[in-house]
């Protein structure tokens, strides 16, 4: 037996800033397509320029943090490979060849599949709180992003397939980073995970090839608002969440990432936002306050009867 704090409103303030710049990475994604950067380019450029400036960071000031043993490089390598380049691949893949709103809502079946993963291995507990935010946040991604009510529309196997791996992809992340977090800083995390995407992009990416694209203005704006908000920003403040809550609860406050996405649209884009995407924010939200709710009313500590290996 093992006695915790009770994670504290800050928290989970903190993981759902994460989600918010998840949210923003349409903004900055499309003048790097507009450029003509595939969708592996776009994933390279996410991974090396997020790395560059994790590691100047890293160094300037926290360099006693990227002291660390080299077993668990395993495990930031997995997150950066598995994880981040895969999910990131699929994920633009199905929206170019579908739409944004199939891309969005099969990346956050993600949820389902770090419950499933973190009770096989850190035997988190499948509570029926968390099955029924569960199904609240799915289903309103999906009035959200506009795949409810169900239409005539047929999805290719293939797009739904990719679709689908690219939330379990996604939920690796989760899986692969919890472990450690008890033995490293979220920025060191942050910065070994990406070091590894950057290292596996930079050898199989064309990207090099199409340096002299970086002339035009739009493309550096674009690359680096990808690489400093919607990456460092929403990883370092998503993986110290992760840091205090169960990998689960965490992935699902993070399904916020897709009512961002549409509220930037209405509110920068002219998009129109329609009853049934107010019906799914709420559902999203309320989704959060299942989880949220009991934790933030007391501060006091409690005891919980597993814990996650160091």
């Amino acid at each position: 037996m093992r006695v915790e704090t009770q994670p504290s409103a800050k928290t989970y303030v903190i993981t759902i800033a994460g989600a918010v710049c998840w949210g923003l990475i349409g903004l900055f994604i499309a003048p790097l397509y507009a450029r003509g950067f595939t969708a592996w380019d776009v994933v390279a450029i996410r991974g090396i320029f997020s790395f560059v400036f994790l590691f100047a960071i890293m160094m300037l000031f926290f360099r006693d943090q990227l002291q660390t043993r080299i077993k668990d490089h395993v495990f930031f390598a997995s997150a950066g490979i598995f994880s981040l380049a895969l999910f990131n691949y699929f994920y633009f893949e199905v929206f170019s060849r579908s739409s944004l709103s199939l891309a969005v809502t099969l990346l956050y079946t993600g949820p389902l599949f770090v419950m499933i993963l973190s009770r096989i291995f850190f035997k988190e507990l499948l509570t029926a709180r968390k099955g029924l935010a569960l199904v609240f946040a799915i289903v309103g991604c999906a009035f959200v992003v506009g795949l409810l009510p169900l239409g005539s529309e047929s999805i290719p196997s293939k797009t739904l397939f990719m679709g689908i791996l690219s939330g379990f992809c996604y939920a690796l992340y989760s899986v692969f980073t919890k472990p450690i977090t008890k033995r490293y800083s979220a920025l060191t995390i942050t910065t070994y995970t990406f070091f590894y995407m950057a290292l596996f992009m930079s050898l199989t990416s064309d990207v090099w090839r199409k340096v002299d694209t970086f002339r035009y203005v739009d493309v550096w704006i674009a690359a680096l608002l990808l690489a400093l908000i919607s990456t460092v920003a929403a990883y370092v403040f998503y993986t110290t969440g992760l840091k205090y809550l169960e990998a689960g609860k965490a992935s699902i406050l993070a399904t916020i990432e897709p009512i961002v996405a549409v509220l930037v649209g209405v509110l920068f884009l002219g998009d129109q936002l329609l009853p049934l995407q107010i019906l799914g924010i709420a559902l999203v939200l309320y989704s959060a306050v299942l989880i949220v709710g009991k934790q933030v009313k007391s501060k006091n500590f409690y005891k919980r009867d597993h814990t996650f290996e160091k």
